[in-house]
């Protein structure tokens, strides 16, 4: 089924940190933001990397990534997809990240959530990133149970050293 990305960008000015997933889980759709499935491990990651409880509601997630000058965002703004399967994404068509790059110049790092997100991201976005460091980071999924947390907390914290 072809379906558009629903919701916006989660951004600001302040923004130093760009982590972009793949394309929305339906949980993720219904919720109306990002890593909404309740077995995805992406806040619980960055909540032991911060040392911080990041609770599920949406504002409070909202809150703790502004605190932390991270955006979220995903590689593909429409595609077929089935359900949530990474797998099943087919026709994708990639977000505008050159735009985004010039109206937020503060993005000196972007992290790619997953392998499907990283696939992606090297074939339609990555030569947009010319001055950026570029994370390409194991998925947060409960789909990808054979990385551990603690692997995910050592991967991901190497996208928030100076």
């Amino acid at each position: 089924m072809r379906i558009t990305h629903t919701f916006p960008i989660y951004i600001n000015e302040d923004s130093t940190i760009l982590i972009l997933g793949s394309f929305p889980s339906v949980k993720s759709r219904e919720q109306n933001f990002y890593y909404g499935h309740p077995q995805n491990r992406f806040f619980k990651v960055l909540g032991k990397i911060f040392h911080e409880d990041v609770h599920n509601t949406v504002e409070s997630k909202k809150t703790f990534l502004k605190k932390y000058r991270i955006a979220l965002y995903d590689v593909i703004e429409e595609c077929d997809i089935e359900g949530s399967a990474d797998s099943t994404i087919k026709n994708a068509t990639p977000i505008d990240l050159k735009s985004i790059l010039e109206k937020y110049p503060k993005i000196k790092k972007i992290g790619v959530n997953g392998k499907k997100a990283s696939s992606l991201f090297k074939k339609y976005l990555e030569k947009d990133c010319s001055g950026i460091s570029i994370y390409y980071l194991p998925s947060t999924s409960p789909a990808n149970a054979k990385t551990s947390l603690e692997e995910l907390v050592k991967e991901y914290s190497k996208l928030f050293q100076k």
